[in-house]
């Protein structure tokens, strides 16, 4: 049967079929010097008591800081939008289309060599 065993400084999870320890620490910044990041800039808003409340609690059952909660959603949640608007969602119809394209793909009109041609010569100059 699998051991947990918790310590104050962090949560060291054990298990008796292995015979090794896997150390988690409560951040990854507070433990570990090499993953800290700089934080030079400042970013500041304001926020209702309840919604303060509600992060805060959060946060201390993730046993994590405050500011190292809310940075880590809000970088979350900054990637996440990213990648949403990085990525096409293609439709069956559309993957089809664009797969098709690129493997039976048209020969080259003259607009397009001249356009390689002109392409070309600006990169060697």
């Amino acid at each position: 049967m699998p051991l947990l065993i918790c310590y104050t400084i962090g949560r060291t999870l054990y298990s008796g079929l292995i015979s090794e320890e896997i150390v988690m620490s409560r951040t990854s910044s507070s433990t570990n010097p090499e993953k800290r990041r700089t934080r030079g800039s400042r970013l500041g808003f304001r926020v209702d008591a309840a919604t303060k409340k509600l992060v805060a609690r959060a946060a201390a059952l993730e046993r994590r800081s405050l500011t190292d909660f809310c940075l880590r959603a809000l970088t979350e949640a900054t990637q996440a939008t990213i990648t949403r608007h990085e990525t096409i969602v293609l439709s069956e119809r559309d993957r089809e289309v664009f797969f098709e394209a690129l493997i039976h793909s048209p020969r080259p009109n003259a607009r397009l060599k001249r356009a390689f041609q002109s392409a070309h010569a600006r990169i060697d100059s």
